[in-house]
């Protein structure tokens, strides 16, 4: 796999998703119905990617949609699903009930561990909440270690290398720095740890707006940067949209139906592509849910 670093990094969503092979590992930024990679996803689904080893934290329709379109092999996350509003997640829970995917549970602590230990050239850090657990029984690339100064057992975690980290930010200059709001903090050890970043942002800006508001993810660590507004519908991007109800109840219940149903929505939201999605979705709702955020906002002032 090999990546463009020059001055520009500007791509299209199709060279973008081309810099993710198929058995990849890769890395998915945000978490639960936050700053998901949505439009990533759906370009990855678009070019038939198949046996991706997905990691994260906690995910819901970036997952399950990478299932649904027959993407994934491996996913290792602490939680798929869509929380109190809507809860399990359909294509993954009936994937992993069949053994069509391989489902590996992990945790949070653990992966961010993982992930230092990459960023520091270490073969392994130690943790401790593991022991005993399902999920240490779950994973023979974990083992027990001896602290050399108090004796005490814990549990060795190797490092977590992804091929490429999916990131997807407010906005981001042409050169791939990247500002998040209150970015997830597996968010930036993803990018450090990863081989590259691949990322979309709502808006490409000049680098000295991008400075104003704080650079999260430095250029050097970027691949490519793709300009994809409401990208990460339908999840939310604070501060420009929050996240679309409607919308995920209309992926929900197609993903439960699967066949024709699933097929429809993969017809009407994926495959026709990205200008397609966001005019089926139709821009007055994506403005409303914008104006949304600020309406909520008002609550809290």
């Amino acid at each position: 796999m090999s990546f463009h670093l020059g001055p520009d990094k500007r791509a299209t969503l199709d060279e973008a998703a081309g810099l993710v092979g198929d058995g990849a590992m890769v890395a998915l930024g945000g978490g639960l119905c936050a700053r998901l990679p949505m439009a990533l996803v759906r370009a990855l689904v678009r070019a038939g990617r198949r046996d991706l080893h997905l990691v994260g934290s906690a995910h819901s329709i970036d997952v399950d949609l990478l299932v649904a379109g027959g993407a994934v092999k491996v996913c290792e996350e602490s939680y798929v699903g869509f929380e109190q509003d809507f809860g399990p997640a359909p294509a993954f829970r009936r994937a992993a009930q069949t053994g069509t995917i391989e489902a590996r549970e992990s945790c949070c602590v653990t992966i961010l561990t993982q992930l230092r230990a990459a960023e520091a050239g270490l073969p392994f850090l130690p943790v401790r909440g593991l022991k005993g657990t399902g999920i240490e029984r779950a994973h023979g690339e974990y083992a027990r270690v001896r602290c050399p100064f108090t004796g005490e057992e814990l549990v060795a975690v190797p490092p977590l290398r992804p091929d490429v980290a999916l990131l997807h930010a407010p906005l981001g200059d042409a050169a791939g720095n990247l500002h998040l709001d209150q970015p997830y903090v597996l968010d930036e050890r993803f990018a450090h740890a990863s081989a590259a970043v691949v990322a979309t942002v709502d808006r490409l800006v000049p680098t000295a707006e991008v400075v104003a508001a704080g650079v999260t993810v430095p250029a050097h660590v970027v691949a490519a940067v793709v300009e994809a507004p409401f990208g990460a519908h339908p999840a939310s991007c604070y501060p420009g949209y929050a996240y679309d109800r409607r919308h995920l109840a209309t992926y929900l219940a197609a993903a439960t139906a699967g066949g024709a149903e699933l097929d429809a929505y993969l017809g009407r939201h994926v495959h026709a592509g990205e200008d397609a999605h966001r005019r089926a979705v139709g821009p007055e709702r994506l403005t409303r849910w914008s104006d949304s955020v600020d309406a909520w906002q008002e609550l809290f002032r």
